[in-house]
């Protein structure tokens, strides 16, 4: 077969092979590194067709995954206002009262990014927005994407007026009277008032999605761990896909809310392995409870507030039975756990569900879906963890749970002295516990990681960054919180590489620079183990390759 690809020049970065590689180029065949040698080696497998690009002495890695993301459903929530830079309620009314002035009369303002730490002291109701929103109907997400602030008129259209019962951990918030503040917790809540606002065509939603994934691509991403697949998003993909679009190789889990019964089950486990050249359905998605910052995290003590202190299933025994159903099914899982208890109970239900002990000696042969050189292991995760005990530590490598850490939610949206609202609602002892990457790792966890966009920037660079200077990402001289739990340069790496093939029950196949393995690379122009974390970010990506093609290129070479 033909040699598509060579890259010559190249600083070949394998960490999960502890470091450099002495070769210094390497050829690609039908989408696998097919060789790996010297220059003059490689270069006598191109023939007129190949593609050949001199590295300059460049840094390949293994393609960098994003452990979890929605480029879906963040393609569709980042279209409109950016809020995220506002770093009060000053700046939110006067970025509102621009774009509300841009509009034409009865168009609907969109927003997101809005952190609830600019309200300081006060509630997070739509009262504090105006007279701003005065008669515009507007939807304000909140950046953890759990919640929304409806303006008065916004309600008003879509019929909303005062409380309402839902079969999940979701809340019309109201006032004493029963009237609606405005804020919408989790996502039963917020379709109430969505579903009023115009939508986007089918062509535009494809296109916004097309152009996220580009960008992604921009910033050395290959791949992704995608965390829903709700509504045509799955038939999006396709379509990019046999486009030749798709610009990122994807794994899907599509979510299961609860109440779900044996049918949506038997639905669930029959999408498993629907997909195409680069993406594929492969696991399902649960919630166990909802966010520290809104209230709805489900701890094993109340938050500051009173709140925080129950599952978003309102049944978790019924979240349990699910997880040991589609342990049985052969379908991984992949749990969105925040809180104290819900992690427990995650963890919990996963040794029912699998038989597991302490005893691993067996575990990483155990739970196979099939046999011989494809048979894969069916690995379970918890994704977020933003605050566990050290006995909840130890228990993921005891019963090999991947542990899914989104770091740059640390850095970004709570403070060295804990005067965020994530923090203040905790305490001090609980926030103490933030993010324990360390910690996980120390104790033999898998540790990937990712940046749950759109909740936080995509790039992978400010990700591993994130995870080694722990500070946040728009002033780098503030203190770090919980310093202690850091990553080294190599570890963050291994997160985003080797550890996510592993994760995806893929690490035959990916997270290498080895022969056999897919040609999935990024292209640096500086070494990632040894810049300083506070200027990783800010390396240069060169190329990004997938499957042997280059989905990014730049001038630079």
């Amino acid at each position: 077969m033909r040699t598509s690809l060579v890259l010559l020049s190249a600083r070949l970065l394998d960490p999960a092979s502890g470091g450099f590689l002495p070769q210094t180029a390497l050829a690609v065949v039908d989408g696998r590194i097919a060789a790996l040698g010297d220059d003059r080696a490689i270069r006598a497998l191109a023939d007129p067709t190949t593609t050949v690009i001199d590295l300059k002495g460049a840094v390949v890695t293994p393609g960098l995954v994003d452990g979890h993301l929605h480029p879906v459903s963040g393609a569709e929530l980042t279209h409109g206002l950016d809020l995220s830079g506002c770093t009060d309620l000053a700046d939110v009314r006067a970025a509102l009262a621009a774009e509300a002035g841009r509009l034409t009369p009865g168009a609907w303002l969109h927003a997101w990014g809005l952190d609830p730490n600019v309200f300081g002291g006060r509630p997070v109701e739509s009262a504090a927005l105006a007279p701003v929103l005065d008669g515009v109907p507007a939807l304000l997400q909140l950046f953890d994407a759990h919640s929304m602030l409806a303006s008065p008129r916004a309600l008003e259209l879509a019929g909303v007026d005062g409380p309402r019962g839902f079969d999940q951990a979701a809340e019309v918030v109201c006032d004493a009277q029963g009237r609606p503040t405005g804020l919408l917790l989790e996502d039963a809540a917020c379709e109430l008032v969505e579903r009023a606002a115009p939508q986007p065509t089918r062509a535009e939603r494809r296109d916004r999605l097309a152009a996220a994934l580009r960008a992604m691509a921009a910033t050395g991403l290959t791949g992704g761990h995608a965390m829903d697949a709700n509504g045509d998003s799955l038939d999006l993909l396709a379509e990019l896909d046999e486009a030749d679009a798709l610009p990122l190789r994807l794994r899907v889990a599509p979510w299961c809310q609860p109440g779900v019964d044996a049918e949506g089950l038997r639905a669930l486990v029959e999408q498993q392995g629907r997909g195409g050249r680069l993406w594929r359905v492969d696991g399902v998605k649960l919630f166990m409870d909802g966010t520290i910052d809104n209230g709805t995290a489900w701890l094993e003590q109340p938050d500051d507030h009173g709140e925080s202190t129950h599952a978003f299933w309102p049944d978790p025994a019924h979240y349990t039975h699910v997880v040991r159903e589609l342990h049985r099914a052969g379908v991984p899982t992949a749990t969105h756990a925040i809180g104290d208890a819900a992690v427990r109970h995650a963890l919990d239900s996963i040794e029912q569900a699998t038989g597991r002990t302490a005893d691993r000696t067996a575990d990483r042969t155990a739970d196979r879906t099939a046999t011989g050189p494809e048979a894969r292991a069916v690995r379970h995760r918890i994704e977020h963890i933003e605050t566990v005990p050290d006995a909840v530590i130890r228990r993921f490598a005891e019963l090999d749970v991947i542990a899914s850490m989104q770091p740059t939610h640390c850095c970004d949206f709570t403070r060295a002295d804990h005067t965020d609202n994530w923090s203040r609602r905790l305490g001090e002892e609980r926030a103490d516990r933030a993010w324990r990457c360390r910690d996980l790792w120390d104790a033999g966890a898998t540790v990937v990681l990712g940046s749950d966009w759109p909740i936080a920037a995509y790039s992978p660079l400010g990700v591993m960054a994130g995870a080694r200077h722990r500070r946040p990402t728009r002033d780098l001289s503030q203190a770090p919180h919980n310093p202690g739990q850091a990553l080294t340069a190599a570890e963050a790496l291994l997160a985003m590489t080797a550890n996510a093939a592993h994760a995806a029950g893929e690490e035959r196949l990916a997270g290498r620079i080895a022969v056999g393995h897919r040609a999935d690379l990024t292209v640096l122009g500086a070494d990632p183990l040894t810049t300083p974390a506070t200027e990783l970010a800010d390396v240069p990506v060169l190329l990004t390759v997938l499957a042997g093609r280059p989905t990014h290129r730049s001038a630079a070479l």
